[in-house]
């Protein structure tokens, strides 16, 4: 075997006529067999594709991370930092963004099942668990110590505390937040799940917790699977009859509060405030 000019000469003897013979230009091979690396035979050069090392340094979610805050970040960028690697032909920034795309958006992404996320191309098992313990540390972080939690004062705030964890459920859902004297959540008892009227919901059940941890007061709070929170005229019997019964008891119901896709509703009004 010869070399010439960048070429590569393979004498083949009888196969070919007298004086002929066959030139080969050399190309880039890659090869398989290590997640998301490849070598360069011709160059012998070494390289990792579609990590976030791979790319410029003004471009890593992580080192803008450091220098300009999380909250100057994609949520593209943030995932990447989650998923840190991407697959074959698609580093992990396209890649969080097709998740983010394909799922909705982080919504989406939060009610998606855990194989539904493991079925995605690039999204094994342990990019899943990543993703959803994330979520599950952001969902408890609004467990904080009882004396630093903040009052609820509004329907608004009622949103706030229960609307990370109610957007990723598929079915209707009631949750009753229990309230001391100062308005701080004493504890979430979620009581009912599937369709909900006022004759499926038992409303001795709703004030049992209460009764039983001396709350001042209570807020019932459900969710619309179908993303629209506007009650219906089940709902508006059940807070009445609620409110009723809490009148009995002495156990004031401040509101009823209907929770739909990024958005809510109060079945009672409280422009005022609690």
């Amino acid at each position: 075997m010869q070399t010439k000019d960048s070429q590569i000469i393979i004498p083949v003897g009888n196969l070919l006529a007298p004086g002929f013979n066959l030139k080969f230009h050399p190309v880039s091979i890659t090869l398989t067999g290590m997640e998301n690396e490849r070598t360069n035979v011709q160059t012998g050069t070494y390289r990792s594709a579609y990590r976030i090392a791979d790319l410029a340094a003004e471009e890593r979610p992580r080192e803008r991370l450091a220098r300009l805050g999380a909250n100057t970040l994609s949520k593209s960028e943030l995932l990447a930092i989650l998923l840190r690697v991407g697959v074959e032909g698609e580093n992990v920034i396209d890649l969080s963004t097709r998740l983010l795309k394909q799922f909705g958006g982080l919504k989406g992404i939060h009610r998606a099942e855990f194989e539904e996320l493991c079925g995605m191309r690039g999204i094994g098992p342990a990019k899943a668990a990543q993703i959803k313990a994330a979520i599950e540390l952001g969902s408890r972080m609004v467990e904080e110590d009882p004396e630093e939690r903040p009052a609820i004062h509004n329907s608004q705030d009622v949103y706030d505390r229960v609307q990370y964890e109610m957007m990723a459920l598929t079915q209707e859902h009631l949750w009753v937040l229990l309230l001391n004297t100062r308005n701080q959540v004493l504890s979430i008892e979620k009581l009912y799940k599937g369709s909900l009227n006022s004759s499926t919901v038992r409303v001795g059940e709703v004030f049992r917790a209460a009764i039983q941890r001396n709350a001042a007061s209570l807020i019932v709070v459900h969710n619309h699977p179908s993303g629209d929170p506007t009650p219906s005229p089940e709902d508006i019997a059940l807070t009445r009859a609620l409110v009723q019964a809490g009148k009995l008891l002495d156990i004031s119901v401040l509101d009823h509060v209907v929770i739909g896709l990024g958005r809510y509703k109060s079945a009672m009004s409280l422009s005022e405030g609690y």
